[in-house]
Order: structure tokens, then C-alpha cells, then sequence
């Protein structure tokens, strides 16, 4: 085992040429840095720092799933506030999560094709990746894999809604369908 690590330490030389993985990364200087503090371990070709202990809590990265809602729509993009990361919780406020699925982030396919109110309604449940860590105020997130998208929905008579197409929902009571980029359930 070697040396715990703190916050913003130099990882040991012979970690330095392996690829960053969770709990560090590459300084503005191009040194590999511990975030997080803990030991340093190898799998799978990447460094990660970690203390031991299970994680409660997750941040996003690139790469990440994240769980939220949508809580702003404009014609552009969709605003999701974050409450899940690979399935764990977010160690405060989903409100201090948010990302962003642009219009040309909704669908692998027929990227011209896409409205983002035919995709999305506000309170929807959607589960994205990260793509981008964005700027100061959001992440940049995608729906374009098959088994992401809404999850879960609510209808305007406010029933739930469950899938039936990639691209449709029905009400549960009234039958009656909304248009929806809708999450092929992972089984």
C-alpha cells in the first residue's frame, strides 16, 4: 500500500504515465494529482485515488449517467437538475447539479429532425451521460444513446405515462400518447 495522498499531491512516479481515473487528474502543469484523499491503486490501465470506503455519493464526470429532472425547457436545449450519478446520490442539492441536453444531444439519428418539446416536458425523469464538464454553470449531457432518455413522465392529465415507442408515452388511463425521446429500459 502506498502513501495516503492528499488533495491536489503528486501521485508517486510510477503511477505518472497511466491514464487518470476517479479520485485525481492532470494538473494545468501535466502532473497527475490526487483530488480526493486516499490511496493510489491501478485497474484497468487508469490510477485511481480512494480512501477505502464505499462511495454514498458521486460528482459528475465525463462518462458518468446521471438521474434528474427537467426543470427549463427552450427551444435550444433542455435544463436537467441532477440528483442521481451512476446511480448514486448527489452529495448536495440536485439545484447545484445541472446540465444541459442540446438539441444536436437528443438523438444519434436525424439530429435535424429533433424539437426539444417534442422530446422533453418539464418534470420528465431523464437519465443522461456527461459528455462535458460545460462551464461554470452546467454540464453538457446526452440522450443520443438507445437506453437513455425519459424514464419516467407524467402526462397533461397527469397520469403516468409509460413507453411505447422510442418516440412516444401513453397514459396509463386515457390512452392518449405524447411524444417523448423515450429510454429503452436496460433489463
Amino acid at each position: 500500500m502506498t502513501t495516503p495522498l492528499l488533495p491536489g499531491q503528486p501521485l508517486p512516479s510510477q503511477f505518472r504515465k497511466l491514464e487518470p481515473g476517479h479520485g485525481c487528474y492532470v494538473s494545468k502543469d501535466g502532473i497527475l494529482r490526487a483530488s480526493v484523499v486516499g490511496h493510489a491503486t491501478i485497474q484497468d490501465g487508469t490510477v485511481n485515488v480512494t480512501n477505502g470506503k464505499p462511495e454514498t455519493s458521486a460528482l459528475p464526470e465525463i462518462g458518468a449517467i446521471v438521474t434528474g429532472v427537467v426543470s427549463q425547457l427552450t427551444p435550444q436545449q433542455a435544463t436537467v437538475n441532477m440528483s442521481l450519478v451512476n446511480n448514486l446520490p448527489t452529495p448536495i442539492s440536485s439545484a447545484d447539479f445541472v446540465g444541459v441536453i442540446r438539441v444536436s444531444d437528443v438523438r444519434a439519428t436525424e439530429k435535424d429532425k429533433v424539437k426539444i418539446a417534442e422530446s422533453f416536458k418539464l418534470g420528465d425523469t431523464v437519465k443522461a451521460a456527461v459528455l462535458s464538464l460545460g462551464d461554470a454553470r452546467s454540464y453538457f449531457l446526452s440522450t443520443a444513446d438507445k437506453h437513455l432518455g425519459v424514464i419516467a413522465a407524467t402526462s397533461e392529465a397527469g397520469n403516468p405515462l409509460v413507453p411505447v415507442s422510442w418516440q412516444e408515452m401513453e397514459d396509463e388511463v386515457t390512452g392518449v400518447r405524447e411524444k417523448r425521446k423515450v429510454a429503452k429500459p436496460q433489463v
